[in-house]
């Protein structure tokens, strides 16, 4: 047992390294591909990929008239909306940045879960979230990647912080679809709920994708850019969440939930490697601000909840 722990930490580890890493794949994606192009062909290598897992593992089961609604609402936010503002907002700014902006979304989410859940609000909550501000306005104010113009950089800030609120969005779904269903119907799973979604997302994304290419063609996308899109859907997708799951199994939500601190080091670490962005104390500064917020915001335990992370998210 303690060597299987051992293992789920190991693996753990890696995916926060990968998604970590997912901010600068999605940077060099970014700037190489129209944006719902880009996510749309990612997910149409996924989503198999995924399928094939579940369905020599735990099998796929399809969601009922009533789950379907929930996959949906999950489908739009989490996959659609996410993905085309992420794609959007890491064509203008620096991957570590975005890692940073994007550890906005547990406040959110707190924020929401009081709001659509009827969970009480309380000092730390509110506490929490300034804190949050604090550190997010020294991010978009010092930040030390200054090779990207302030403006450029605001608005790709701005993109992250509205994808992080969409995952938020969808993190409320995921717990009314897993709590609320027929008497007698079993639920989805996590894993399962995550497919279903990426097929509504992808619906949703196709359109916009084929519209992207009717007005610019068919992108030529360089090596660089299909590196990206295998490491972001296979690695930052599918790899991460099963075994971001599988942590859950085995050493539980909350324990699990720790590891997604180690994402924006990562992230800065990665731009810093691969894309020669900047280090400095500012981005320190932010995110111990940040992720001070976020523990103290989740302290509650009206706030406890078993959301999956951002994907990029992390990505």
């Amino acid at each position: 047992m303690r060597s299987r722990n051992l293992f789920i930490h190991l693996k753990l580890l890696i995916v926060a390294a990968i998604w970590g890493g997912g901010w600068v794949a999605g940077r060099v994606l970014a700037l190489d591909a129209p944006p719902l192009t880009g996510a749309l062909i990612r997910y149409m290598i996924a989503l198999p990929l995924f399928f094939i897992w579940l369905r020599f593992t735990t099998g796929v089961k399809l969601p009922s008239m009533s789950q379907l609604k929930i996959v949906i609402a999950i489908g739009f936010y989490s996959t659609f909306v996410y993905q085309a503002l992420f794609m959007f907002g890491m064509k203008y700014t620096a991957a570590g940045d975005a890692s940073l902006m994007i550890t906005f979304n547990p406040l959110f989410t707190a924020l929401l879960a009081a709001i659509m859940l009827n969970h009480r609000y309380t000092y730390r909550l509110f506490i929490g979230i300034f804190l949050g501000v604090i550190g997010i306005s020294i991010l978009f104010l010092a930040s030390p990647n200054v090779d990207i113009p302030f403006q450029s950089r605001s608005i790709g800030n701005i993109f992250i912080a509205l994808a992080a609120l969409s995952w938020a969005t969808s993190s409320i779904y995921m717990t009314k679809g897993m709590s609320e269903f027929e008497h007698g119907e079993e639920p989805l799973t996590p894993l399962e709920i995550t497919l279903w979604a990426s097929v509504v997302g992808m619906i949703f994304m196709t359109p916009w994708a084929l519209f992207e290419t009717i007005e610019g063609g068919w992108p030529s996308i360089s090596f660089e850019g299909w590196v990206s899109i295998l490491f972001l859907a296979i690695l930052s997708t599918v790899v991460c969440y099963v075994w971001y799951a599988d942590g859950i199994l085995v050493i539980g939500p909350e324990k699990s939930s720790l590891y997604i601190y180690l994402v924006p080091p990562f992230g800065i670490l990665s731009g810093w490697l691969i894309l020669d962005e900047k280090l400095g104390w500012s981005l320190l500064w932010s995110f111990l601000l940040i992720c001070s917020g976020v523990a103290l915001a989740q302290s509650d335990k009206n706030h406890h909840e078993q959301h999956p992370p951002p994907s990029e998210h992390v990505d």
